[in-house]
């Protein structure tokens, strides 16, 4: 594959990439811009890569296959547990501003199209990373596409184990290293009728929040990632 357009295109003949939101997403955001230089030519396999400090890039399956779990829906507030290069917290971000972009714009009296104010309000993707290293590289590689200018996206350094409290509770939360349970702090920092998608071990775990105490899941086996680690 030489293209992101022929990635693309095998994720969705393989099944991945279903909903036009997200296969648009994956057009739009480019995943080489989120590689190291020495291994940018590379970019469009098929392939978890590295990245540094033990850390990897996510197969592109698996982010397609993630995504399209997590339903992105307009209005929500996401944690990502785990930034790592940046690639799939733009994705993300890219689906959310196109959300926006519908729905920012109202008719006046006279007939005209008119902006809304955003100002002020709350990045709707709250992203956390452990690795300092990796923090700072996906800061460069997001700021290509200006989401933190454009308010969409908010970068922590710190424990991601732990969630992150201050942008709870959240609609959904995604994770990209797997942990051996779902970390308590996650389930807690989930709204009422929100979802998680994360790893745990070997598959990927779908968590429905049904009510205070009652949580739903399925489960999908045969995915590899690297581990969840605690502490900073």
């Amino acid at each position: 594959m030489t293209t992101n357009d022929d990635l693309i295109q095998i994720l969705i003949k393989d099944g991945y990439l279903k909903t036009p939101a997200v296969i648009e997403a994956f057009k739009a955001i480019d995943r080489k811009d989120f590689m190291p230089e020495e291994i940018k030519e590379q970019a469009y396999l098929n392939e978890a890569l590295p990245i540094g400090n033990r850390q990897t890039i996510s197969q592109p399956l698996v982010v397609a296959f993630m995504l399209e779990l997590l339903a992105i829906k307009p209005g929500e507030k996401i944690l990502e547990v785990g930034t790592g290069s940046g690639w799939q917290t733009s994705i993300m971000a890219q689906i959310i501003s196109k959300h926006q972009a519908a729905s920012l714009e109202t008719i006046n009296p006279q007939g005209e199209v008119m902006a809304l104010n955003t100002e002020n309000k709350p990045a709707p993707i709250i992203s956390i990373e452990r690795i300092l290293d990796l923090h700072n590289f996906a800061k460069i590689n997001i700021a290509k596409y200006n989401f933190m200018e454009k308010g969409i996206i908010k970068l922590f350094l710190g424990d991601g184990s732990m969630g992150c409290a201050e942008g709870a509770p959240y609609d959904k939360i995604i994770a990209g290293a797997s942990a051996e349970t779902l970390p308590e702090s996650w389930k807690e920092q989930l709204k009422i009728g929100g979802r998680m998608v994360a790893p745990v071990g070997e598959k990927i775990i779908v968590l429905d929040k049904v009510s205070k105490d009652e949580m739903e899941q399925k489960e999908y086996f045969g995915f590899s990632f690297v581990p969840l680690v605690h502490g900073n």
